[in-house]
């Protein structure tokens, strides 16, 4: 029996074949990556714990991985990040190891981690896990600033509904992906 393929399966080799084809110039790149780092550093500056984890990392470099994008960052002295010089020695490399920017997204939707490969200093991974589950973008109060709070509130709310809505969809199609286990 023929098993299906996804129907994502023609975008992701669409997807594959172009981004290895089309690089963008390495202006673009730089500005994408500065601007990657402002909004990471407008998230942290949200948590002062997560801040005070980077003081004490202070220097080290992690290096980022997927696809064909790369990226080094490195801790600095202020709690926050910043794109650490392309001939840095990283001392810890996260590689995401899924590929399909579909199967991201319906990781991200799940609410899962992507599998990432892990290579370098121990303590400074559990650092950067420990950001990773406990600093989240307040959304809410950014556009608060922006439309006021009520209003804010609002889109806020609904967006959480379509999101849990998104995350019930995706978690019901794994599950038929998956069918029920053959006779043992």
């Amino acid at each position: 029996m023929v098993t299906p393929s996804s129907p994502f399966s023609f975008l992701d080799d669409f997807v594959n074949r172009v981004g290895s084809r089309l690089q963008p110039p390495d202006w673009v790149v730089h500005e994408v990556q500065h601007r990657a780092v402002l909004f990471l550093n407008h998230v942290l500056q949200q948590e002062p714990e997560a801040q005070q984890r980077l003081m004490r990392q202070q220097g080290r470099v992690v290096q980022f991985e997927w696809r064909f994008v790369t990226m080094k960052f490195v801790a600095t002295p202020a709690g926050l990040l910043d794109l650490a010089p392309e001939d840095a020695l990283s001392e810890l490399t996260l590689a995401v190891t899924e590929e399909s920017p579909f199967g991201l997204a319906r990781a991200a939707f799940r609410g899962d981690k992507p599998p990432v490969r892990i290579e370098g200093d121990v303590q400074l991974a559990a650092e950067v896990n420990w950001l990773v589950d406990h600093v989240r973008w307040d959304v809410e109060d950014d556009l608060a600033r922006v439309i006021g709070d009520v209003p804010a509130h609002t889109i806020a709310t609904g967006a959480g509904r379509v999101v849990a809505a998104l995350r019930q969809f995706v978690g019901e199609r794994g599950g038929k992906a998956a069918g029920p286990a053959g006779p043992e």
